[in-house]
């Protein structure tokens, strides 16, 4: 198994005069085993709030300790692209440029990488969130990923697909519920589903790890003896879900669930000593899990 770090790279925002914009970074590690090749994509980087995460008293503390202060915060998204020769697979579509302007950054990430978005032969979601689905379609609700099978988890297409989720979900989400069923409503004759622990491409598993959305689905990469975990948002940021990962996310949406999922994940991950690739984990989102203080740490591929 080989990790690369790969360098900095940097574009300015297209259609304004490059002198005078800021540069986006965009860093990202590839990891190699077997017949596979995998690299993660930035897709930009949201503005959250602090309670978004967490609204435990004792946030503030674990967060000083990360050198991250005030009300708000900007995790990283990583995309990540898998090649096989054969199959050329995308974990997730992005934001794409309707949820929020430092995100939908996918395409630019794929260009520097020298892949089309007609080389796709997979888009594989790990949920329906919009940093996650919006990036699916374009300007004219065409299919972004034109030669591509898009695949989701059965319970999380059902849950996003009922017109009902819009009026049961808290109305923090109602936007997130509207914009999945437009978007997945254009995508059904594409769309194909699976369950818990399916096979659903050559050396790829499915694997439940619900409670951020009710059909949350993480994936293992098998080579060998080798193996990586694409966990999606299981294990939301590198601070308060390793440091405490009994505290309720506001992010998830049955916070409980999601204490259940992202402890078990945890103990999992820092006892197999796996590789795992984090949706919002930073240095390009790959990196492993080691017990640290009675809790975990999230050590980076990319240090």
């Amino acid at each position: 198994m080989r990790i690369t770090r790969r360098g900095l790279l940097c574009t300015a925002l297209a259609g304004v005069a490059a002198p005078l914009l800021p540069v986006r970074g965009w860093a990202s590690n590839s990891l190699s085993f077997g017949s596979v090749q995998m690299d993660t994509l930035s897709d930009g980087h949201l503005v959250l709030p602090m309670g978004f995460v967490t609204d435990h008293p004792g946030a503030a503390e674990v967060m000083a300790g990360y050198g991250l202060h005030g009300d708000a915060l900007e995790p990283p998204c990583n995309v990540t692209l898998l090649r096989d020769g054969t199959h050329t697979v995308l974990f997730d579509a992005g934001a794409g440029p309707d949820f929020m302007p430092t995100a939908g950054k996918l395409a630019e990430a794929m260009a520097l990488l020298g892949v089309s978005a007609d080389e796709i032969t997979h888009v594989v979601f790990t949920h329906a969130h919009p940093d996650h689905l919006w990036g699916v379609l374009d300007d004219f609700d065409e299919p972004v990923f034109a030669n591509a099978t898009h695949m989701m988890g059965k319970t999380e297409w059902d849950y996003w697909i009922n017109p009902e989720t819009a009026t049961t979900i808290d109305s923090g989400r109602t936007s997130f519920a509207a914009g999945a069923l437009g978007r997945l409503s254009l995508l059904e004759d594409r769309i194909v589903t699976f369950g818990n622990n399916d096979e659903i491409l050559p050396g790829i598993g499915a694997r439940a790890t619900q409670g951020h959305t009710p059909g949350h689905m993480s994936f293992e990469i098998r080579q060998g003896h080798d193996s990586c975990v694409i966990i999606g948002d299981a294990i939301g940021n590198h601070h308060l879900a390793f440091a405490q990962p009994t505290w309720h996310s506001g992010s998830d949406q049955d916070a409980d669930l999601g204490v259940k999922t992202r402890s078990a994940l945890l103990e999992d991950l820092a006892t197999t000593g796996a590789l795992m690739i984090g949706f919002h984990l930073p240095e390009g989102g790959i990196g492993r899990v080691e017990r640290h203080d009675g809790a975990y740490r999230f050590v980076s591929a990319g240090m």
